[in-house]
């Protein structure tokens, strides 16, 4: 008897939002992006290599030039965006959000920063925060911390927007949460779009790229 009603206990779990879950990057290939801006780097031996390319089942990220990996399959509104990153000493790099695709004719008014968000990603462990230091919604608001680990290190964030409200946690410390619509300078930002990882100088790696979809008004 115990154990029938152990049995039903299971099966009565709602359903979680764990179903919701999009796993953006299967540790294989780059099925599901779109590489936008630079795409390849020629070494000193004239030897052609790709910027964007998976390896020992990470997501790389070469540097030396400028563009998006955008994963183009689905916008999305209010949703939580998990990433797990590490970088060489001095990269530069960023996860866009809520985004339109990248045109390099249209530079700079289709990057991330300029069209929607770009959080910053860089290796600058111990410095003090600011509008353009790691975690910051780049160019508008600055975090509350700087709790990011010094490259090598695995690195963490979480991405999460609903409606106006946008909250960052790295490596779990919450350091930015912020209504966009009481911010003149970012208010009319969109509310729905596009996730996007960024190459801006230096290798980095990811992994564990998911999202959550939350639903919410794509308006």
């Amino acid at each position: 008897m115990r154990t029938t009603l152990l049995c039903l206990a299971v099966f009565c779990i709602p359903a979680s939002s764990i179903a919701d879950e999009i796993v953006l990057f299967n540790g294989k290939n780059l099925d599901g992006w779109t590489i936008e801006g630079s795409k390849d780097i020629k070494g000193k031996d004239d030897k052609v290599t790709p910027i964007w390319s998976v390896q020992d089942g990470l997501l790389r990220c070469e540097g030396k030039g400028f563009g998006f990996l955008r994963y183009d399959k689905k916008e999305f509104a209010d949703f939580v965006f998990h990433v797990e990153y590490r970088m060489t000493p001095k990269c530069n790099s960023g996860i866009g959000i809520r985004t339109i695709p990248f045109d390099p004719k249209k530079n700079p008014a289709t990057r991330p920063s300029y069209a929607a968000y770009e959080v910053q990603l860089l290796d600058d462990a111990g410095k003090p925060p600011t509008k353009n230091s790691s975690g910051s919604l780049y160019r508008y608001v600055a975090p509350n911390a700087n709790p990011v680990k010094p490259a090598p290190e695995w690195n963490e964030i979480d991405i999460e927007c609903v409606g106006p409200r946008i909250r960052i946690t790295i490596n779990g410390q919450k350091i930015i949460d912020v209504d966009q619509s009481k911010i003149d300078e970012i208010k009319n930002k969109p509310l729905k779009g596009y996730v996007c990882l960024q190459n801006h100088g230096g290798r980095i790696e990811f992994r564990n790229v998911r999202i959550r979809d939350l639903g919410g008004e794509k308006k």
